[in-house]
């Protein structure tokens, strides 16, 4: 129950990462929905599945690694953690239940809340938050597709939807281990 949160903010990045793709490609979002059992979805028409399905999980550890590299200084610290909240109170503007309001209100308010104490009260204490949700949420992301692409194909889940509409030629596990090796290249070179 400890990670919890953190977890959820993992999912909401995953669905994030959806959606940028989405807006990317020229698709529109209908609804960004994170649920409690750490689920999500996002909703959407138009735009390049090729590159939305994978998304998710390359886009989380992708954002994962931009944490760490931007938790190197005070303005880049920052930069990152306005950008994330820009990004928590924008998804709220796409249909978002009951969870996602809850979740992104209370993680935007906490991030603001450190911008205020790095540069008015303390100093460094920003970067180490920055360091924090990049390193926990790329752990977060490598677990996941592990469990959720690697070890089992669940119809319905992104390295099913990727074999069946992208890659037909790649079964959903082999397309799980190459998010994965992505996603640990993304750590490592964060790092």
């Amino acid at each position: 129950q400890v990670a919890k949160p953190i977890r959820l903010i993992s999912t909401f990045l995953h669905e994030m990462s959806h959606a940028t793709a989405c807006w990317l490609t020229g698709g529109d979002v209908k609804a960004i929905r994170v649920f409690h059992n750490e689920g999500g979805v996002t909703q959407y028409t138009g735009g390049w599945r090729c590159l939305i399905i994978p998304a998710g999980y390359v886009g989380c550890s992708f954002f994962a690694m931009v944490f760490v590299i931007l938790s190197g200084g005070r303005k880049t610290a920052t930069f990152a953690a306005t950008v994330f909240t820009i990004a928590l109170l924008t998804a709220l503007c796409y249909s978002p239940n009951r969870t996602m309001v809850y979740l992104n209100l209370g993680y935007a308010i906490i991030m603001i809340t450190f911008i205020v104490i790095e540069w008015f009260l303390y100093s460094p204490i920003l970067q180490f938050v920055v360091l924090f949700f990049g390193v926990v949420v790329g752990i977060v992301a490598i677990s996941d597709i592990h469990g959720d692409t690697v070890m089992r194909a669940v119809e319905g889940s992104d390295s099913h939807a990727c074999y069946a509409e992208v890659c037909p030629c790649c079964l959903p596990q082999c397309i799980g281990v190459q998010w994965i090796m992505l996603a640990i290249f993304f750590q490592l070179f964060g790092g």
